[in-house]
């Protein structure tokens, strides 16, 4: 269904209507998701020059900075992205449909904090094959989805538990129910003024599960499902794809 379709508001609350919304604004924007044209990474302990980076560049793109480990060397890299305002991905971009709202979705979990410094290594989307980035994973999330409890890996982002996750939605082929192939993320709700280090339950609301920015340019390189994310049951909640112009 489209994000527009009249059917997939029924019911819906109102934050849910202003998290589309903010989506949209967010993807759209002059350094959203659609709008990175460009990352270059630079070899190891070269500084970007984002004033030389913009040379020849139309008005409507700006740079900024961007940093990594390198997988060979450990040590920090630098580089550069470039953003259009009117990238052809903005201009070309309908919308990301979404699955209708439903309350069953939201689920409630419990979040146990692990020992500091606790990591978990990701695959990312453009990195080799087999090679990992190893993420902050503050602790663990038990959740009862479907019929099947699972014990859940959120890494620290920027001080909120992000959930990468995968389903069977990923790879059917059907069109009702196709979502983005390398599977979606999720914002885990805390309790207000809580920490990542204190037990604590919280929310899974799939509805509010979302496209990587990987979907949106493939100027990025997001981090894939580990295995312990990799639901068995379809999760028919949340956004599900990105919609161009043909």
């Amino acid at each position: 269904m489209s994000i527009t379709d009249p059917d997939t508001t029924h019911d819906a609350p109102a934050s849910w209507d202003a998290w589309r919304a903010a989506r949209r604004e967010r993807v759209t924007g002059a350094q959203g998701d659609l709008a990175l044209i460009r990352t270059e990474w630079l070899p190891i302990g070269q500084e970007p020059d984002l004033e030389a980076a913009l040379v020849g560049q139309p008005e409507t793109v700006t740079a900024t900075r961007v940093r990594r480990i390198d997988l060979d060397t450990g040590e920090p890299q630098h580089g550069f992205r470039l953003w259009d305002a009117a990238s052809p991905a903005i201009r070309s971009y309908v919308d990301t449909p979404v699955f209708p709202y439903d309350p069953s979705w939201r689920i409630t979990a419990h979040f146990t904090p692990a020992e500091p410094g606790r990591t978990i290594p990701y695959e990312h989307l453009r990195d080799a094959a087999g090679a990992t980035r190893d993420l902050v994973v503050p602790g663990d999330i038990t959740a009862t989805i479907g019929d099947r409890e699972y014990t859940l890996s959120a890494f620290d982002d920027d001080g909120t538990l992000l959930l990468v996750f995968g389903d069977p939605t990923n790879r059917s082929t059907d069109e009702a129910e196709r979502t983005y192939g390398t599977g979606r993320f999720l914002f885990v709700e805390r309790p207000d003024g809580s920490s990542t280090g204190e037990e604590s339950d919280v929310v899974l609301d799939f509805n509010q599960a979302f496209v990587p920015p990987c979907g949106f340019s493939d100027q990025y390189n997001c981090p894939l499902p580990p295995f312990q994310n990799r639901l068995h049951v379809p999760v028919h909640a949340g956004e599900r794809h990105v919609a161009h112009r043909a």
